[in-house]
């Protein structure tokens, strides 16, 4: 008794190329149901349920499937996404990065300019008291309430 396998211009049974370009369909269409949906032969095989060299015979669905990812490249539509919000993300964190660094040399030269004007303000502090006789008492809680001898 022999088979009655019927072949198609694919080169494999009707079945099979079925089970091929729905495959192919799912994985360009990002929606694979049995592998990770890279654009590999290896996954569009398994993601058919063949063997590999089931679908090597099936030569017309390869070049269909070879022109398609050399149209569309070997990403699917989930993968640009995904990469496209990558992108974005690096460019708003480089932004991000700027700006911290902006502001950071921002606050160095006010804390130099704070420190300048503190060294300043005791010098002249200093030289007040020594013209006057007195000593200038610096606003650091060691002042007394004018009626008593308690601090402040």
């Amino acid at each position: 008794m022999t088979a009655n396998i019927r072949m198609t211009c694919d080169g494999v049974s009707p079945e099979t190329a079925k089970a091929l370009r729905a495959a192919m369909q799912r994985l360009f269409a990002g929606k694979p149901q049995r592998t990770d949906g890279r654009l590999t032969k290896e996954n569009l095989w398994r993601e058919a349920e063949v063997s590999r060299a089931t679908m090597n015979r099936a030569r017309p669905i390869l070049a269909e499937w070879d022109a398609r990812v050399a149209e569309q490249g070997k990403t699917t539509a989930g993968e640009a996404r995904r990469d496209e919000e990558i992108s974005k993300l690096r460019r708003k964190l480089a932004d991000k990065t700027r700006t911290c660094a902006l502001l950071e040399k921002r606050l160095k030269a006010a804390a130099t300019a704070i420190a300048a004007l503190h060294h300043d303000n005791c010098a002249l502090r200093d030289e007040i008291g020594r013209q006057q006789g007195t000593n200038i008492v610096a606003l650091d809680g060691r002042r007394t309430r004018p009626d008593s001898d308690s601090p402040v």
